[in-house]
């Protein structure tokens, strides 16, 4: 554990309520997998849809709370039909380097198992 949770209470909290609000945002079973479909670049809704399995209340419900956090962005091109393209912020961005060790730990673990 870090030494500053060991020695400052206050420290510890501060560190506690930072997990909690990312724990927060990535907490939902589909947030890290929507990040992760964007990741390879800009998608439209039904090919998020499509590849995570997921029903279209919850995905517009997912995306709509993303959008909100800053962590995508929603872009809507004047065409017919009308285009809308979803795409991670430079904060959605930020959080690649943490799912992929999240992935590592992941993978590393379930060896064990």
């Amino acid at each position: 554990m870090n030494d500053d949770c060991n020695n400052d209470s206050n420290k510890c909290k501060q560190v506690c309520g930072n997990i909690d609000t990312a724990m927060r945002i990535m907490g939902d079973k589909w947030t890290g997998r929507i990040i992760r479909d964007l990741m390879t670049g800009p998608k439209r809704f039904s090919e998020i849809e499509q590849t995570l399995g997921i029903g279209p209340r919850t995905l517009s419900q997912r995306l709509d709370a993303l959008e909100e956090q800053c962590i995508i962005t929603k872009k809507h091109y004047a065409e017919a039909p009308p285009r809308v393209e979803y795409t991670l912020t430079e904060k959605g961005e930020d959080l690649l380097p943490i799912l992929r060790s999240m992935a590592e730990w992941s993978e590393k673990y379930t060896r064990v198992m």
